[in-house]
């Protein structure tokens, strides 16, 4: 079970984080991926150089830049150390949100409602995970795309059943942070996976 968050921990905006900072989270998969598959989907994604990713990556953040008024995510730090990125966005900009059938299967949704967001990535460096850092990363979510005019939240949680699952799997996240927060299940569409949405 996971331990409760640390007493310092802070969450910004990814614009009021830097960029080192970001990429010092970002490591093995995720450092490959830097957040790029879900937005671009697959097959975009694929055929890129990690280099390409990086750069779309700081150009959506705008890290290193606390007056941008655009940002896609947000940086959790734990004191002074950079620990936990979730990528929150309007769920119309993750491609391969939209081309998946996870959050479609059984719904009559508008996939172009850009009042609905979307949790699409979560990321804990390694050396802090098993902390419950997800917890407050997603109740700052909420709040993050609440402040910029989210009328909902979705998420896509895997379900471990108390099972040891790799990090790289586990980037969409676990349930429990998401039930915390008040998200409600819509659909069940696979076996693991969960669309669950908080209205605001």
């Amino acid at each position: 079970m996971d331990a409760p968050a640390p007493p310092d921990l802070r969450v910004v905006p990814a614009n009021e984080a830097t960029w080192d900072d970001l990429q010092a989270i970002l490591t093995g998969t995720a450092g490959r991926c830097q957040c790029q598959r879900q937005r671009l989907g697959d097959r975009d994604w694929w055929h890129m150089p990690e280099s390409e990713r990086a750069a779309i990556l700081r150009a959506e953040t705008h890290c290193d830049d606390p007056r941008a008024t655009e940002t896609i995510g947000i940086v959790a730090y734990d004191a002074e150390v950079p620990v936990a990125w979730c990528a929150i966005d309007r769920r119309s900009v993750f491609g391969r949100l939209r081309g998946s059938p996870v959050p479609w299967a059984g719904r009559d949704e508008e996939k172009d409602d850009e009042t609905v967001w979307a949790i699409a990535c979560m990321i804990v460096r390694k050396g802090h995970r098993g902390r419950g850092l997800t917890y407050p990363l997603v109740a700052a979510a909420v709040d993050h795309a609440r402040d910029r005019g989210a009328k909902a939240v979705e998420g896509y949680p895997l379900l471990t059943g108390g099972s040891q699952v790799i990090w790289d799997e586990l980037n969409v996240g676990p349930l429990g942070p998401f039930a915390a927060a008040g998200f409600r299940e819509i659909t069940h569409p696979t076996k693991r996976r969960v669309v669950v949405r908080v209205d605001l």
